[in-house]
């Protein structure tokens, strides 16, 4: 097309000029000039024609390319999409196939079981079958040896069937006479166990962290706390007591989680305050006073305890550790009223059944004695308790219902049965202890443990509910940069070793003296 017009503008361009030619010669040279003017005029129109015909027929032929382009691209995407679900298609029909083919193998498989299975199962009827063969058989030679037995040989034969068929009825009515009996053992064992703990009344108060103090007056508390606190933190080092003195009026309160500790400065304060004179040498003396005074107390309380219980002949020494187990608890349960009461328990439980109930009495109020050293020593309670008592040649009844009162498999005496069941009535029954407090004190000696491990250290306590331990050194192993990097020491250890709530601040004391005395 773009061609066609291309020729038309080249005839046109051919028909001016022979135009121009023609009224040239017509009619002259004048008119030349205007003939060609007018030719080149119409040469320039034609010109401009044949560029915008070009550029339009180039336009066309763009549009018209473009067009083949997208149709193309769309038959090319079409064929592509249509390429990706035969494909896809083709992927799925592989997975079915592969499926297809697991499960024949598998089918294949388990045919082949099934097949050996039955196999064996043919095999197994025809062991069986023949094994009915011979039993069969045996029979029938049983009936003829049977058929030709004397009546004698009969009779002989069925006595031996009725001997059986008695001793298997036999043993049935003997195992239902036991089961009998046992139930009425255990009737009769809780009826004993009722009836001894209703005679036993025993007082059980559970100890606590705290020991309250009247005070004569409100001005008190400012000469225990002394000039800048130093009598208040002096008697707090030396007792290992921490002092609560707050607003409440007449009153000053100690608590520790050691009640012999308690014990030991409760009576020092009521005397310091008694006297009047308090100052750090005066504490100090009247506290070691204090702690020889408690001590010596320890044998009359161990005393009493055995002559509430009936025991006689109970060492002197074994007093003093009675008496030490008033100041021990156990989840909460004061130990030596616990004593007392299984020492009841046993007593009545053994006079009960017919056993001796004053050695019954003895082993159990000596059971938990070794709680009165078994923090100083290695080895459980029962174990350190029957090392201790066995020093002073006690029964051998006694050592063993001390060594086994909580080992359920090496009961070899009754005593020591008794014990263990009169300990477990005083220790389970409700609101007799309290695992929390015995978690407390766990922790308490725990951390004075570890702080006493160190070397140079003279004692240590815990106060304040386990946030701070203060920690006594020997002046003459420890100084004063030494200290310093022993506090570091026990805090690092602290943390590897024990689990706690919250800080726990260590304060070491060194404290040097000097004694000479003028004669």
């Amino acid at each position: 097309m773009e061609f066609i017009e291309f020729g038309i503008g080249i005839v046109c361009l051919i028909v001016g000029f022979g135009s121009g030619w023609f009224l040239f010669q017509k009619f002259g040279n004048e008119k030349i000039a205007k003939a060609e003017q007018s030719a080149q005029k119409i040469i320039e129109e034609a010109y401009t024609a044949v560029d915008e015909l070009k550029e339009k027929a180039a336009e066309e032929m763009r549009k018209e390319l473009s067009q083949k382009e997208r149709n193309l691209q769309q038959t090319f995407n079409s064929l592509e999409k249509e390429l990706d679900k035969r494909e896809e298609q083709i992927e799925k029909e592989k997975l079915n196939f592969l499926r297809k083919s697991d499960l024949l193998d598998k089918k294949e498989r388990d045919l082949r079981s099934f097949e050996g299975n039955l196999k064996k199962r043919n095999e197994t009827l025809d062991e069986k079958e023949s094994k009915v063969s011979e039993l069969y058989k045996k029979q029938e030679e049983e009936l003829e040896r049977v058929a030709s037995l004397t009546k004698k040989e009969a009779i002989e034969i069925l006595k031996d069937l009725m001997r059986e068929t008695a001793r298997i009825e036999a043993g049935k009515e003997i195992k239902e006479i036991i089961e009998n009996a046992h139930q009425k053992a255990k009737s009769d064992a809780s009826k004993i166990i009722l009836g001894a703990m209703q005679k036993s009344a025993v007082s059980h108060s559970t100890e606590n962290c705290v020991s309250v103090i009247n005070l004569p007056g409100d001005e008190m508390k400012g000469r225990i706390i002394g000039r800048e606190g130093r009598n208040i933190r002096s008697f707090e080092t030396i007792t290992g007591v921490e002092v609560i003195i707050d607003d409440t009026p007449g009153v000053v309160m100690l608590t520790s989680f050691d009640p012999f500790r308690r014990e030991v400065a409760k009576t020092a304060l009521e005397t310091l305050i008694e006297d009047g004179r308090v100052h750090p040498s005066r504490i100090e003396e009247v506290v070691e006073k204090c702690e020889k005074e408690l001590e010596e107390k320890l044998s009359v309380l161990g005393s009493d305890a055995a002559f509430e219980i009936g025991a006689v002949n109970v060492h002197p020494e074994l007093h003093k550790y009675l008496g030490m187990l008033k100041f021990r608890t156990t989840y909460g349960q004061n130990i030596l009223q616990h004593s007392i009461e299984v020492a009841l328990l046993s007593g009545l439980m053994a006079a009960e059944l017919g056993f001796d109930p004053i050695l019954a009495r003895r082993a159990g109020l000596l059971h938990d004695i070794g709680k009165a050293v078994d923090r100083n020593l290695d080895g459980n309670h029962a174990y350190v308790g029957y090392e201790l008592v066995k020093k002073y040649k006690e029964n051998e009844e006694i050592l063993l219902a001390i060594k086994n009162h909580h080992d359920e498999t090496n009961l070899s005496s009754p005593i020591a049965v008794l014990v263990q069941i009169a300990d477990l009535i005083s220790s389970g029954r409700p609101g007799a202890r309290r695992d929390g407090m015995e978690e407390f004190f766990q922790r308490m000696e725990d951390l004075e443990k570890l702080a006493e491990s160190f070397d140079g250290v003279k004692k240590a306590h815990a106060i304040q509910a386990g946030r701070e331990i203060r920690v006594i050194v020997e002046p003459n192993i420890v100084n004063d940069d030494e200290s310093e990097a022993l506090a570091v020491e026990i805090a690092n250890k602290i943390e590897e070793e024990l689990h706690y709530p919250g800080q726990v601040r260590v304060t070491i004391i060194r404290e040097y003296r000097s004694i000479d005395f003028a004669t």
